[in-house]
């Protein structure tokens, strides 16, 4: 309730404007619009509901001012580059405005890391990507320079015509403003290089040219980076980051943003094990130093840390990107005392990773992303079924609750079975992993939370039989209790463990133990037992790759930490035999002989046959989440979500 959070529900200040809270959606690129620059109607239902859900300011994705398309990062980016793109951005600005928030656009030229359809990115000065999936680098020239700014100002131009009331400029991440900031990537020797001041060049005049174009009713912030993370490489130090901001502030930025790290930085920003909160201390230190007002988002995913920001002086207003997209309602929710209602973002970074797939962002927690304006998604409610249905679900895991709240909202009448005390399935073993990870039961909750205020009757500690199947005579059966994890036959018994008899059961397996399967599963088990220390682990994996399940964020994260503890990797391996405790391995580099204590399994497959006889108790036998194939928490909860949907 907002009386919980007054200095969240106070009214701002920016420029001429007031805005009705402190809260502002941040931008973030979706892919939902065309390949061609216009506008979808599927961005206009997006920023419909991100309006709709009580955040004082709300910020586009960015837009491209070039039309060369130096500046598209992103196969899906939306274009004002030219006056024909007006109307779609009209939409936009209309929408937002019209449901009681501040409209805002960014204008973004992607710089190092964009020319996504060319073959060739501009940049200050050449210096190699380090991030395989960006453009060969070319130097920027003097004359393009005064073209770039040229085309943010007639980029501003037109925003204005399209009826934003803000504007918003990026010098952040490796985008073109941020690669002259910084001294890793301008290397110039002109006017636009050397001191902090002259590196500031290009973004003094962008901001100066915007602000000239629009006047003093339509205020222009920027994204700075506080931290650049880029120690390694010769980036910027934080006292540089600080005087951008003063420089950005003297040429007329009306607010700031603070950010942190680029997307290249070697050092983790926005995962899991970055406690909420961390960053703020940048934020708070600029903020001493400048007189407008300055915001901040990252990890910062629970309404009391940006209360106590802004109640300390560390920020003026919450900027909340990731936690939006996993639930736009988040303020309307926090405002009524409904924060058990909100879907908690996890983290995972699924929408950030699939841009660079140049597929439409998707959202672990929210199956929905993407189709607020399509009936059947039910993003502002489900229709409800004619003939409502008896269905029994078996598995109270991320799957089986997500089916179960879903299709109780639809009309049906639900039981769900989980034979364990607690609810969650494998969700709770991934949340012993290291730390951080228990924010992965955030969603469990959530979801339990949504089951019961529909009505679905739970019940835990149950396992089922054939006795409470014949007596439910269910008019459809729903299994959604998890995979099974896959045997090894040739070695005895004693000298194998698995993942769930170390992660549920706390078993410890033997000093010198080889873990089969690197997926997923298989790297989590080694990290949760290296963190413990004391170890010497092996993962064999067959195929040539390493943790082919997971999203990159992890991935790069885990193997770090295997590699600090020195675990032995084997990728494009495969067991050909097993003697006494010593594995014959065959990879690409011959045959190799492993010696081992303990074996732990750490591959996963279905339990479908498993099932195969209750076919005969109801008409209808689905199976979802890992029962139906092993996979990951995302696709567990949209199997659920979309089975709910339909049956």
């Amino acid at each position: 309730m907002k009386e919980r959070y007054p200095y969240i529900f106070s009214q701002g200040k920016i420029g001429s404007l007031i805005t009705k809270n402190r809260i502002k959606y941040a931008a973030t690129e979706t892919n939902f619009p065309y390949g061609d620059g216009y506008v979808s109607e599927r961005e206009i239902a997006y920023m419909e509901a991100q309006a709709k859900g009580g955040a004082g300011i709300v910020t586009t994705q960015g837009a491209y001012p070039d039309p060369k398309g130096e500046g598209k990062g992103f196969k899906g980016m939306m274009a004002i580059y030219d006056d024909r793109f007006i109307p779609g951005l009209a939409r936009i600005a209309d929408v937002i405005k019209k449901n009681g928030a501040l409209s805002c656009i960014q204008i973004l030229h992607c710089g190092r890391e964009g020319g996504v359809e060319l073959d060739y990115c501009l940049m200050p000065s050449i210096v190699p990507q380090r991030l395989s999936y960006f453009k060969k680098p070319r130097e920027i020239t003097k004359d393009e320079i005064k073209q770039a700014v040229k085309d943010h100002i007639q980029a501003a131009r037109r925003a204005v015509d399209a009826g934003f009331d803000m504007i918003e400029l990026s010098g952040i991440v490796g985008y073109l403003l941020s690669t002259f900031i910084s001294s890793y990537t301008n290397k110039r020797t002109d006017e636009y290089g050397g001191s902090i001041k002259d590196r500031c060049r290009l973004m003094v005049e962008v901001i100066q040219g915007v602000k000239t174009q629009v006047g003093e009713r339509v205020p222009v912030g920027i994204r700075l980076c506080g931290i650049e993370l880029l120690d390694d490489r010769g980036g910027n130090t934080f006292e540089e980051s600080i005087e951008s901001f003063k420089i950005a502030e003297e040429a007329g930025a009306d607010y700031l943003s603070v950010t942190i790290g680029w997307h290249e930085s070697s050092i983790p920003v926005i995962t899991r094990d970055v406690p909420m909160g961390h960053w703020l201390y940048v934020a708070g230190e600029i903020k001493k130093h400048v007189h407008v007002p300055v915001m901040m988002a990252f990890r910062q995913f629970l309404p009391h840390i940006p209360e106590k920001a802004i109640g300390d002086g560390i920020i003026d207003f919450w900027e909340a990107c990731r936690p939006m997209i996993a639930d736009p309602e988040m303020p309307n929710k926090i405002a009524s005392g409904r924060e058990e209602e909100i879907i908690p973002c996890i983290a995972c970074n699924l929408c950030f990773s699939r841009l660079y797939y140049h597929q439409p962002i998707m959202c672990s927690v929210r199956p929905s992303l993407g189709h607020e304006g399509e009936l059947e998604w039910g993003y502002y409610g489900f229709k409800r079924v004619d003939r409502p249905k008896n269905i029994i679900v078996v598995g109270g895991g991320p799957s089986g609750l997500q089916f179960a709240s879903v299709a109780a909202k639809r009309g049906h009448k639900i039981k769900l079975f989980e034979k364990d005390d607690a609810l969650g399935g494998d969700t709770i073993l991934a949340s012993k992993i290291d730390s951080g990870e228990e924010e992965l039961l955030r969603p469990i909750r959530y979801l339990e939370g949504e089951c019961r205020r529909a009505g679905v009757e739970i019940k835990t500690g149950v396992l089922v039989t054939s006795e409470i199947l014949m007596r439910e005579n269910a008019d459809a059966i729903v299994v959604a209790n998890g995979a099974k994890t896959r045997r090894f036959k040739d070695a005895s018994d004693n000298l194998v463990w698995t993942y769930k008899d170390i992660l549920g059961e706390g078993k410890k397996p033997p000093k010198k133990s080889v873990i089969i399967d690197g997926c997923g599963v298989g790297l989590a088990v080694a990290v949760f037992l290296s963190r413990q220390g004391g170890f010497e682990l092996t993962i064999i994996e067959e195929g040539n790759r390493l943790g082919r399940d997971m999203n990159p964020f992890y991935l790069w994260r885990f193997i770090q930490i295997l590699k600090r503890n020195m675990v032995n990797i084997l990728t494009g391996s495969k067991i050909i035999d097993v003697k006494d405790k010593t594995l014959t391995v065959k990879s690409s580099k011959g045959k190799i002989r492993v010696d081992f204590e303990g074996l732990i399994l750490a591959g996963r497959e279905s339990s479908v046959e498993d099932f195969s006889g209750i076919k005969a108790y109801s008409k209808e036998l689905y199976f979802i989440g890992d029962a139906k194939k092993p996979r990951r928490l995302n696709n567990a909860i949209h199997d659920g979500f979309r089975l709910g949907m339909v049956i």
